[in-house]
C-alpha cells in the first residue's frame, strides 16, 4: 500500500481519529495525522487470497478467531505516540471481538495475527509497524513482500519475493523466519495451513 497526502492538518488522538468524519476508504493515524491508504489491485487480490485461506481454516477447524480486513488497532511508537493502524488482514480472538460488540471495529487489545502486504512504502511494514506490533504484543506478524521491494538487508542478493513470519518469543521479542519459492510457510496460528510464496505470486 501507499499513503496519500494527509486528510487533516490537526494533530489527533486515537480516540479523535476513530470518530473523525472521513470519506469512504482506508485510513491510518500516523504521527497524529490522518493518512489515506491506497492499494493496487494485485495488492488487494493477495490480501483477499490470504484472508480467504484463513477463513477456510477457521471454518474447517472451528477455530476461535475472526478474520477481517476492516479492523483498526491502536499501537504506540517507541516514543509513546499513539498510532492507528489498519492491517491488510487481521486475525483476532472471538473472545476479544465479542467482548464489546456495540463498539466500533477499532481495538486496543492485541490481534492474534496481523498481515501486511508490502508496497512502495516498505519501511512502514519492516520497521515502524514491526516495532508497534511487537510492543502491542501481537503473537504473529506476516510481511508479504511479493514484489521484493524491501532492502537487501532483508531480502538478500539477489532480491526475491519473500514471506516473513515474525513470532513473539518468551521475552516478547519477534523472531523471524523467511520463506521463498516452494517452501511451506509455517504458522503457529494456522499450523495446518498449506501455503507457499509460489501460490501467492500467481494470485
Amino acid at each position: 500500500m501507499t499513503a496519500s497526502s494527509t486528510q487533516s492538518k490537526q494533530k489527533l488522538t486515537f480516540e479523535q481519529f476513530i470518530e473523525y468524519p472521513l470519506e469512504d476508504g482506508r485510513y491510518e493515524l500516523v504521527n497524529g495525522e490522518i493518512v489515506k491508504i491506497l492499494a493496487t489491485r494485485q495488492h488487494d487480490d493477495i490480501a483477499d487470497f490470504l484472508a480467504d485461506l484463513m477463513k477456510a481454516e477457521v471454518n474447517r477447524l472451528n477455530l476461535n478467531y475472526k478474520v477481517s480486513d476492516r479492523i483498526m488497532i491502536a499501537t504506540t511508537t517507541k516514543e509513546g505516540k499513539e498510532q492507528g493502524r489498519f492491517p491488510d488482514v487481521s486475525v483476532v480472538s472471538l473472545d476479544i471481538w465479542r467482548s464489546n460488540r456495540l463498539a466500533y471495529s477499532a481495538l486496543r487489545d492485541p490481534l492474534q495475527l496481523a498481515v501486511e502486504v508490502v508496497s512502495t512504502n516498505w519501511e512502514d511494514d519492516y520497521i515502524d509497524k514491526l516495532g508497534e506490533y511487537q510492543r502491542l504484543g501481537i503473537p504473529e506478524y506476516w510481511i508479504v513482500d511479493y514484489l521484493a521491494i524491501g532492502s537487501r538487508d532483508y531480502l538478500g542478493n539477489p532480491k526475491l519475493p519473500t514471506f516473513f513470519v515474525y513470532q513473539l518469543n518468551a521475552d516478547g521479542v519477534y523472531e523471524v523466519t523467511a520463506y521463498r519459492g516452494s517452501e511451506r510457510i509455517v504458522s503457529l496460528t494456522f499450523p495446518e495451513l498449506e501455503l507457499t510464496v509460489e501460490q501467492i505470486l500467481i494470485v
